[in-house]
């Protein structure tokens, strides 16, 4: 075989086993291109939909483009960024890949069906199809993270609700209240006092709702409806408190005297008030005195079996002083207690000695005096 003749079947090989070499090697795609995994999402009306996107620059040249959202349906919005910040146009290095967030807000009063949205970099497509699950209507959210409250009669409850307009217009809602007679309710929107709010297309007001129960109320749960109304739409929540018992009692007479007079050795019956001035029901009232020494004080009824909220009862207090008692004034500390509470009075005595005793007094002087002037007589000249 001849020199060239050689040469040219190596060449030949060469050339082959070249040729098979590129076909199996991969051809970079030169230019840029979009990714996401889940390019077809189904949604409720109303919700808000996240796509992750990868965007790659595929060439050995350093690459701008400018990033926008087409075809986006009436009603709908849509941001696209990076980090913190709201992207409009983006290089890249050769090779180069970031990762970009595409938010859609897919609003309330929606048709129902397939919608298209594109994102655009440059030249570059990337077509994402979102399938609304059902037609769209108005719609409001009245919410409250805690509903039920817990105190006493004299408490004051605040409630923190949340009003969204979830509509594609702007709406007025009447606020109103359905409490039991005698509740006070206040609406405070953004804090201040008011009746009615204005909320713009799907967003929403924090309102604060304070509460006043009536004074005296008696314990137990008491429902409170709240509503936001208008002609379109409207939304209704629940409010709940509970009162507890608050046991308050005073002792005191029925016309507010707290004194008498009395002679030593007599007795006398004074009337004295037990009054419930808590929310709950009184029970096992006993009534208990501190005396002079040798006094004797007795109470009729001594134990009452119960007294409701805002009702009183009658007791008769019969005082008895030592008979021996020097005139002056005296004092006897009464207590009124159950279990929860007590409630005490101070009752003043002016004790007098009796008529005979001041006719015997007045008779001993006379005869005192008698004695001296007799021996004054008898032995006075001597």
């Amino acid at each position: 075989m001849s020199l060239s003749t050689n040469k040219l079947i190596r060449s030949f090989l060469f050339f082959f086993i070249g040729s098979l070499f590129l076909a199996n090697t991969p051809v970079k795609a030169e230019g840029i291109t979009l990714y996401t995994p889940y390019t077809k999402i189904v949604v409720p009306p109303g919700e808000t939909i996240e796509y992750s996107i990868d965007i790659k620059n595929n060439s050995s040249l350093m690459r701008s483009a400018d990033l926008y959202v087409y075809g986006l349906p009436a009603g709908w919005s849509s941001e696209l960024k990076s980090g913190d910040y709201i992207i409009k146009q983006i290089t890249l290095l050769p090779d180069g890949k970031k990762t970009l967030k595409l938010k859609l807000d897919v609003p309330y009063n929606v048709r129902r069906g397939t919608h298209k949205i594109t994102l655009k970099a440059g030249d570059v497509s990337l077509p994402l199809y979102v399938v609304v699950s059902k037609q769209g209507k108005y719609k409001t959210e009245f919410t409250c993270r805690q509903k039920n409250m817990q105190g006493t009669d004299k408490s004051n409850f605040s409630f923190s609700t949340e009003l969204k307009n979830s509509t594609g217009e702007r709406q007025q809602y009447s606020l109103r209240a359905r409490a039991p007679r005698g509740w006070e309710v206040i609406f405070k929107p953004n804090y201040k006092a008011a009746t009615s709010v204005e909320i713009d297309p799907n967003k929403k007001v924090t309102i604060s709702i304070e509460v006043k129960p009536p004074y005296n109320v008696k314990a137990g749960t008491y429902k409170i409806p709240v509503s936001a109304v208008n002609n379109n739409t409207s939304s209704e929540i629940t409010l709940e408190v509970v009162i507890t018992g608050r046991y308050e009692m005073t002792l005191t007479t029925p016309e507010g005297l707290l004194n008498t007079s009395i002679t030593a050795g007599d007795e006398k019956k004074i009337k004295l008030l037990v009054k419930n001035t808590g929310s709950t029901k009184l029970e096992k009232v006993k009534l208990t005195s501190s005396n002079p020494r040798k006094w004797i004080v007795v109470f009729e009824p001594k134990e009452i079996a119960g007294i409701e909220p805002g009702r009183n009862a009658e007791v008769i207090a019969t005082i008895k002083p030592y008979k021996n008692s020097v005139a002056g004034d005296y004092l006897i500390n009464i207590n009124a207690s159950t279990t929860e509470v007590n409630a005490k009075l101070q009752y003043r005595v002016t004790v007098k000695t009796s008529m005979l005793a001041g006719w015997l007094g007045i008779l001993i002087i006379i005869l005192a005096i008698g004695s001296l002037y007799y021996l004054f007589r008898k032995y006075g000249r001597r």
